[in-house]
């Protein structure tokens, strides 16, 4: 006997159902007057009148004067965002927002947003993302209804009756009103909060600039030292420079202008026997090279105070019209040693060095041996 196996009837998949949350009950203690009925409280309140009843353990419609009742309200609002006043807008900070480009583009002053949102920090520093609040219409003093306040706790504590503060707010009944709903209070303003506010930006304004002066100062030193180092440095190449060219000869100054070179000029003036380096009176001029002093003293032929040296091999420096001379004749100098310092005597015009190289006695053109 072959048994057939039937495969199982396939069953639709459940259908997922969204229950609703349950919706939010406050209740309202009421108490009853001479007069009163169930069936016209529950429509007053908009409830059924079998809510009353349980609400508050009745077993039936009979009421007393006195009497209290409980009456549950369904809050539509609980889950609501807090609610603003009218004439008031909320606004969410973008990036590079400040308060006062807020104030310009809403057309309302900085003392009206501080007034409309009085817990800010500061002027200058908002967080992006945060909420203010904008007065668009309505101006004032925007509070936060805290837990267990009411309206007429507001209207007790800034002095207004509560009629003028409820028509402020558009509110009807007292009860539409929740904690944290923000509420305006007509006629005040932030000024202590905007007062503390100004003088906290000025703070912090004289703070960032005293910060960029004590900065830039910093940049300025710094600055000079490494013109001053670099200064230094590159006068001490110039002492320290040694040329591996023919007789391996420095510059006998650091700074300097050629104003004669070597060899002839003009048919009316004589061969000029070495170079001119101008330069200010009093400047330091270094040995060409290592060598004795030959000689150190004044000259009759018109080098007026001046210094030779003998480098040995026939090779011979000589510096002119020095205003004083540092070295002595027989003294052994190294190149760089200072031998003496620029000056305007014998034949001359102008402080400068006439600087001559000489080989055997013959002159020799200076710059052949220079760097």
């Amino acid at each position: 006997m072959e048994v057939k196996v039937l495969s199982p009837i396939p069953r639709p998949e459940p259908k997922a159902v969204e229950v609703p949350p349950a919706p939010h009950k406050v209740w309202v203690v009421y108490e009853v007057k001479p007069g009163d009925a169930l069936e016209a409280i529950a429509r007053r309140f908009g409830v059924d009148p079998r809510h009353i009843l349980w609400s508050s353990g009745l077993k039936d419609a009979r009421l007393y004067p006195g009497q209290r009742l409980l009456i549950p309200i369904v809050d539509q609002e609980a889950d609501a965002p807090p609610r603003l006043p009218p004439g008031v807008e909320a606004y969410r900070v973008r990036p590079g927002d400040t308060l006062e480009a807020i104030a310009k583009r809403f057309g309302v002053s900085l003392l009206d947003l501080v007034s409309a949102n009085p817990t800010l920090e500061s002027l200058d520093r908002l967080v992006v993302g945060s909420e203010l609040y904008i007065p668009r219409k309505a101006k004032g003093l925007v509070v936060v209804l805290g837990e267990g306040q009411t309206l007429l706790d507001l209207a007790e504590r800034f002095g207004l009756s509560p009629v003028e503060l409820a028509r402020a707010n558009g509110v009807k009944n007292p009860l539409a009103l929740r904690p944290g709903d923000r509420v305006l209070i007509p006629g005040l303003q932030a000024k202590t909060t905007y007062e503390r506010l100004l003088a906290k930006q000025e703070a912090e304004r004289r703070a960032r600039l005293e910060a960029e002066r004590r900065r830039q100062e910093e940049l300025r030193r710094l600055a000079e030292q490494r013109r001053r180092q670099q200064e230094a440095q590159r006068r001490q190449a110039q002492v320290r420079q040694v040329s591996y060219r023919e007789g391996g000869m420095r510059w006998p100054l650091a700074n300097f202008q050629i104003t004669t070179y070597f060899g002839g000029r003009t048919p009316f003036q004589r061969f000029h026997t070495g170079i001119d380096l101008a330069a200010p009176a009093g400047t330091p001029i270094y040995a060409a090279k290592a060598g004795r002093v030959e000689v150190a003293g004044w000259s009759s032929v018109g080098y007026g105070f001046h210094v030779v040296l003998d480098h040995g091999g026939g090779l011979e420096t000589l510096y002119a019209h020095m205003s004083r001379i540092a070295v002595r004749a027989g003294q052994w100098v190294e190149a760089g040693q200072v031998i003496g310092y620029v000056g305007s005597t014998g034949w001359s015009t102008g402080p400068h060095l006439h600087f001559e190289v000489r080989v055997n006695g013959l002159v020799k053109n200076p710059l052949s041996y220079l760097p």
